[in-house]
């Protein structure tokens, strides 16, 4: 059961976060409206007594450079289970392995709420005013990431963050000699998911290749009369192998049925033809020339030109299908 993964999907969320504050600034302004400054705001991930005690123990470090003032910080304080989007427990998926186009199985995720909160820290309060108005006006009351959670699988899903509340704290205490600090404490929910383990081995091996259903009919003595079995096989419906048969000697519009191949040796009747993805039925064959059926198994008919390669579907072909791709059947009565 408890098998090692590590999908770091709980890093990548508290990272995501971060990033929607990191490129926030203020501005300082003189009497005629000429910006004489502008400030990018520090962005750091820790606890807010943390840069509190740092700038009351070393009160010197904002004047040559603004290191600690203006500044905000952020961090994960809790998680907990989300029950209003819970999914079935025992339910898996199919999904594909992008570095081996493999197909593998995962069990869905499960919903978990991921609590930050974002301290922001100023000295003057028209500072403070303008980091929180570059902020607020983005959650009406969430803001949608996309976050690549299992880059193995490429499982992209939308994570919202939702703002839940602010409050406001001034930190101004004592004489004129003591550092004020303005702290605006947001409080924010991500909805994210957590996956378990990815199956290891390909499922390809367990593909159903064929379906065979019997009927049969008899009298009172138990005796068959009479006994059929139909057996459906699956068929692919596009050249898995890529092997090129032959080329189109001449253009093939959307509605031309017969189309001119420059050797048509190796292709014989009932077969069928991969063109640009394109699935034709071969009804008939004089010479070089064909007769066909266009657009078979749902496939879309498209203009294909001189020279576009033709590929023979064959039964090498029916043996690599894989689980999510489109394919039709052959039946056959026994």
């Amino acid at each position: 059961m408890f098998e090692y993964f590590y999908h770091e999907i709980i890093r990548k969320t508290v990272v995501s976060f971060g990033t929607l504050f990191n490129g926030i600034s203020i501005k300082h302004k003189n009497d005629d409206e000429d910006t004489v400054s502008q400030i990018r705001v520090p962005l750091g991930y820790g606890p807010t007594q943390k840069f509190l005690a740092r700038l009351q123990q070393v009160p010197d470090l904002n004047k040559p450079v603004q290191m600690n003032l203006p500044r905000m910080s952020f961090e994960l304080i809790g998680m907990s289970y989300d029950p209003t989007r819970k999914l079935t427990t025992t339910q898996t998926f199919l999904t594909r392995d992008i570095n081996n186009n493999q197909i593998k199985s995962s069990y869905l995720p499960v919903p978990y709420n991921l609590n930050f909160e974002l301290s922001i820290m100023t000295k003057l309060n028209d500072d403070m005013l303008q980091i929180v108005e570059q902020i607020l006006p983005y959650f009406q009351p969430n803001y949608t990431l996309t976050v690549d959670l299992v880059k193995e699988i490429g499982e992209k899903r939308d994570i919202p963050i939702v703002l839940d509340n602010i409050s406001m704290t001034d930190n101004y205490e004592g004489d004129f000699t003591e550092r004020r600090a303005l702290i605006y404490t947001l409080k924010f929910t991500a909805k994210t998911y957590l996956f378990g383990p990815v199956s290891s081995d390909s499922i390809s091996s367990d593909i159903i290749r064929k379906v065979s259903i019997g009927f049969a009919s008899g009298d009172a003595s138990g005796l068959t009369r009479r006994a059929v079995t139909y057996s459906v096989e699956p068929r692919a419906i596009q050249s898995y192998t890529g092997d090129e048969t032959t080329i189109l000697a001449k253009d093939a519009e959307k509605t031309d049925n017969i189309i001119i191949v420059e050797d048509a040796s190796e292709i014989s009747v009932g077969s069928y033809l991969d063109i640009n993805s394109e699935e034709l039925y071969v009804e008939s064959i004089s010479g070089n020339t064909l007769t066909v059926k266009r657009g078979q198994d749902s496939t879309a008919i498209l203009r294909h030109i001189l020279g576009s390669r033709v590929k023979l579907i064959t039964s090498a072909d029916n043996l690599l299908i894989e689980p999510g791709d489109d394919f039709g059947f052959t039946g056959s009565l026994d």
